[in-house]
């Protein structure tokens, strides 16, 4: 899709924080983060909902990497995976870390958007890079 912002970080038209991809699949940090760590991971190719993905098994082991690495990276206890898909037409799993001082314990606000400079974005991506 042309229009699509996922698609256009996919070709690498659009920067993000890069902390995986294969030839398949893509995963960067949230620039709308609920929480340090908020990483989305997509299929390359355009796909309006995670459910149209013809490879779903793959898709969500890179997912289960990916999220067992940010708990590693950010020593935290649980990352919750959340799969809404309105704000962006395509295919993404959101994995948000969750920390003791953000209301660990309760359903995770969704609203509740993260200002985090580009430098700490950048320390955050290459930790969890570094560990995949």
């Amino acid at each position: 899709m042309a229009d699509c912002i996922f698609c256009k970080i996919a070709k690498n038209e659009i920067p993000c924080y890069k902390v995986y991809e294969d030839k398949e699949f893509l995963a960067f940090l949230d620039i709308n983060p609920r929480n340090p760590g908020h990483t989305l991971v997509i299929p390359k190719k355009h796909y309006r909902w995670v459910w149209d993905v013809p490879n779903i098994d793959f898709y969500y082991k890179v997912v289960g990497k990916i999220a067992n690495t940010i708990k590693k990276a950010l020593k935290t206890d649980f990352v919750v995976s959340l799969v809404i898909g309105e704000e962006v037409p395509h295919a993404h799993v959101w994995l948000v870390p969750r920390f003791k001082n953000d209301g660990h314990g309760n359903s995770i606000n969704i609203s509740n958007i993260k200002q985090i400079p580009k430098e700490e974005m950048e320390k955050i991506a290459k930790k969890i890079k570094n560990l995949l």
